[in-house]
């Protein structure tokens, strides 16, 4: 390739890499206007109805929910005796179960005993969450240890006690004590065969 040449290619090169400027090439088509809304006008025009304040309160709910204790506790006297009893489970159906065919799967009056058809592993201790000598009773016995064992409350607040004892705690309401057949705290409910076997302890 000879110097002509070399200078030839280059001024074309050279040319080639010179910015051009813009130029209208005129309509071809219809054109439309947007038809969809702006996303980010649209997130802004949703966020502006959220009521922030109430979402975001989180001490406030978390109030609520430290403090959350149901409206259907029954309450009951500390044991003034040690004693115990067998609670039969069974229940009679007040309506029909159909089958979901047009038949009746189980009839109105039917009594069946869950006992029966599950095992239930699990221990259950009542007690009064208010009274100290109920929680130090529960401190000092060999259910406090065990994973296995379901404490519930008659009285008291089950997140505080809970933070104490570093264990899940939970709330005895009325249909809980009515079948069991509790009368006083602290029981223990243990599933004995087909009943589930109720002690009360005296504390001293």
């Amino acid at each position: 390739m000879n110097s002509s040449t070399r200078l030839f290619i280059s001024a074309a090169a050279l040319l080639l890499a010179t910015p051009c400027p813009a130029k209208d090439l005129g309509t071809f088509s219809a054109v439309y206007p947007i038809a969809e809304p702006d996303s980010l006008t649209e997130l802004r025009a949703k966020a502006a109805k959220v009521d922030w304040k109430r979402h975001l309160d989180r001490e406030k709910l978390s109030r609520k929910v430290r403090n959350f204790k149901p409206s259907d506790l029954k309450r009951l006297p500390a044991a003034a005796r040690d004693r115990a009893f067998l609670s039969d489970l069974s229940y009679t159906l007040e309506a029909d179960i159909p089958d979901g065919k047009g038949g009746i799967l189980y009839p109105k009056g039917y009594t069946f005993n869950p006992l029966e058809y599950v095992r239930m592993r699990r221990a259950i201790v009542v007690i009064n969450g208010k009274d100290r000598r109920q929680v130090a009773w529960f401190l000092k016995s060999p259910w406090f240890m065990d994973v296995n064992v379901m404490l519930l409350l008659t009285d008291g607040n089950y997140f505080s006690l809970g933070e104490r004892l570093k264990r899940p705690v939970f709330y005895a309401n009325t249909l809980i004590v009515d079948r069991l057949g509790l009368k006083a705290v602290p029981s223990v409910a243990r599933q004995q065969g087909r009943y589930m076997e109720v002690r009360e302890y005296a504390v001293r």
